[in-house]
């Protein structure tokens, strides 16, 4: 091994222990969340190769970085328990991302696996999106799609503890300050002249 070899293996292994020694205080969901987070940032597969031994024609119905049960889409929302259209698409999301590795999805996604679930259909999948969108539980994504935001994945998380998942989304959400009306009224122009 030259010695640049030998200093590269150096700088992996430490960058390893690195990481290793970061992802040590945390569960085993928040490591496995966090380098799904770390391989999309890279554009790396998540997947874990297949070796020559090994049957390719068989694919597992979860992926394998998961780490979750196999649920179908009907039983992760009779699970979830959601109660309203946005908390139904806030799960449908969550279901894409985590359980079919789509992390960036649009409308007829969300439809056709609300079908799948043996859900009732949207009376307008459109507005449900973008109400989840105006919501905060999902955020826009390259060329018109959606993902779901950090918020709602705790939000879905948190479910079927409806208090304890809205108490999450109201933390999370950004708050923007009003312009109250004795705001606009009262304005340097208006403050010190009097009309004639």
């Amino acid at each position: 091994m030259t010695a640049e070899e030998l200093s590269d293996e150096r700088r992996n292994y430490i960058a390893v222990q690195k990481i290793i020694d970061t992802m040590l205080e945390f569960d085993v969901e928040t490591r496995g969340r966090i380098l799904r987070t770390v391989s999309t940032f890279f554009g790396i597969d998540a997947n874990v190769s297949v070796s020559e031994g090994q049957d390719t024609n068989t694919q597992s119905a979860v992926p394998a970085f998961s780490g979750r049960e196999d649920l179908t889409p009907k039983d992760f929302l009779f699970q979830k328990k959601p109660k309203t259209d946005v908390e139904r698409v806030a799960c449908l999301a969550y279901y894409l991302t985590h359980f079919r590795s789509i992390a960036h999805f649009k409308t007829t996604d969300i439809s056709k696996l609300n079908t799948e679930a043996a859900q009732i259909k949207f009376s307008n999948a459109s507005n449900a999106v973008n109400n989840a969108t105006q919501s905060g539980f999902l955020v826009p994504a390259a060329q018109g799609s959606k993902q779901i935001s950090a918020p709602g994945e705790r939000f879905v998380d948190m479910l079927p503890d409806h208090p304890a998942a809205r108490k999450i989304m109201s933390e999370m959400r950004p708050r923007r300050r009003r312009k109250s009306n004795k705001d606009a009224s009262v304005s340097p122009s208006n403050s010190g002249a009097a009309n004639p």
